[in-house]
């Protein structure tokens, strides 16, 4: 069979270092602006919310930023993850393609996100602070952090996306579990969820609605601050532990990829496994093609203005250039909760905008026929999130049966889907529905963007 089924590395192998990519683009990323004053924003203006060495991390030009022994300590629980050649699926596809996942299931919290949640409970204590609010979608990212805050011994409070809140009660009981307090949003605790309610009793919630809320919390208090699960080019930075480890894992059997594919909703996972291989893309050292694959009920990067917006619905935040759908979008519903964000990593919008990778959007059947092909051949059933990347190897690898290409395919299979079987049942009982953004859907969307000069 050529390669073997699971490549490892060794806890000595584990990277040591995040990845600035920062440092090797061809141009900078356009700065972050206040909503008051349109000037960049300073460590003043996100020092009630970020300790500052999270702050020095968003705005670091240097190629390598060391992780923290403590780090390191608590991600030597999962790191280095396992990378898998997709045998069995390959051999169901009928293709000569080779087709690798980088599987991030293996974290306590069942996806990449402690890569992040680690560092950033980390830094907060060392800071002093006692709580960290923040929101989460499918709740992948609530899980991580109250998981991360445990080790720290820090207080977590998560506001999770409605719809994803009632879909997942499971998730709900980890992250209590773990030791945090939940609440669904739209909630009644802050101003920002009670304007939502006033308007629509029976809001579905977004990612954009429950930041508002935990943002308006931690900036009311001053032992709490507020952490991101995606988006920022500090979580991006804490995820090239993916690619480090890919990129030696393929060194192990001489191989590099043509074709890397992640799914995409602010950006972290995809970032994380893409910035270390694009480096060497850029470097020359390889030639790779790397493709985002996004919901098409979401689709900010194929379908979103590039434009200064805000992170989040109440406008709390500051105006980040990204490719958005604007903040007052509210997606629908799909179970694929991590990808339900109006707006997309602007470090990733910038790089878009350079023309350094592709992005596609897929319908969710699309997605869970992938995921249950892959669960059916190599015996892991993927979170919703994963399925759009599985949907597009799938495709490419087929492409490779009728030209005869040998192709190499990577994948982040950034979570396992134990929590998320009710959107399989959806599936497997013909009840899941398509959603597509329409084009009036898409300019109303727009139309409340905020004004900057340009």
């Amino acid at each position: 069979m050529g390669e073997p089924t699971k490549i490892l590395l060794d806890e000595s192998e584990m990277p040591r270092r995040w990845y600035n990519v920062v440092a090797d683009l061809p141009s900078p990323p356009p700065p972050v602006l206040h909503p008051g004053t349109m000037a960049p924003v300073g460590p003043e203006d996100l020092a009630p919310l970020f300790p500052m060495e999270l702050i020095r991390q968003e705005v670091a030009t240097e190629r390598y930023v060391d992780i923290p022994e403590e780090v390191l300590e608590v991600y030597r629980l999962w790191r280095p993850s396992p990378l898998y050649r997709a045998h069995r699926l390959e051999k169901a596809l009928g293709t000569p393609a080779k087709i690798f996942y980088k599987y991030e299931g293996v974290s306590p919290a069942g996806s990449h996100k402690p890569n992040t949640a680690v560092p950033q409970a980390y830094y907060n204590a060392a800071a002093g602070i006692r709580r960290l609010t923040t929101e989460t979608g499918a709740g992948q990212w609530g899980t991580a952090l109250a998981f991360a805050c445990a080790q720290y011994g820090l207080d977590c409070e998560v506001w999770q996306v409605r719809a994803s809140y009632d879909q997942k009660p499971y998730r709900r009981i980890m992250i209590e579990t773990f030791g945090g307090v939940i609440h669904p949003s739209p909630s009644d605790l802050t101003h920002a969820g009670r304007a939502v309610l006033a308007k629509d009793s029976d809001s579905p919630g977004s990612l954009g609605i429950a930041i508002s809320e935990a943002v308006e919390v931690a900036a009311g208090s001053p032992d709490t601050n507020y952490a991101l699960g995606s988006v920022l080019n500090h979580v991006l930075l804490h995820q090239t532990v993916i690619g480090e480890e890919a990129l030696a894992q393929f060194a192990k059997v001489g191989l590099t990829p043509d074709l890397i594919v992640g799914c995409t909703g602010g950006g972290s996972n995809f970032g994380g496994l893409a910035f270390p291989f694009l480096r060497e893309k850029l470097a020359g050292r390889m030639e790779v093609t790397i493709r985002a694959v996004e919901p098409a009920s979401c689709p900010s990067l194929t379908k979103g203005v590039y434009a200064y917006d805000f992170g989040d619905t109440a406008g709390m935040t500051p105006l980040m250039k990204m490719h958005t759908l604007g903040h007052d979008f509210i997606p629908d519903p799909i179970h694929a909760g991590g990808l339900r964000y109006h707006g997309m990593s602007p470090l990733l919008s910038h790089i878009y905008e350079l023309g350094l990778f592709e992005a596609e959007a897929r319908t969710q059947r699309e997605c869970f026929e992938a995921g249950v092909r892959f669960a059916r051949t190599e015996g892991i059933v993927p979170a919703p999130e994963p399925t759009h990347a599985l949907a597009a190897c799938i495709d490419e690898a087929l492409r490779c049966k009728e030209s005869g290409e040998e192709k190499v395919i990577l994948t982040a299979l950034c979570g396992h889907g134990h929590l998320d079987l009710a959107a399989y049942g959806a599936y497997l009982s013909d009840a899941l529905v398509d959603h597509e953004l329409s084009e009036a859907q898409l300019a109303e969307a727009v139309a409340s963007l905020p004004a900057v000069p340009s």
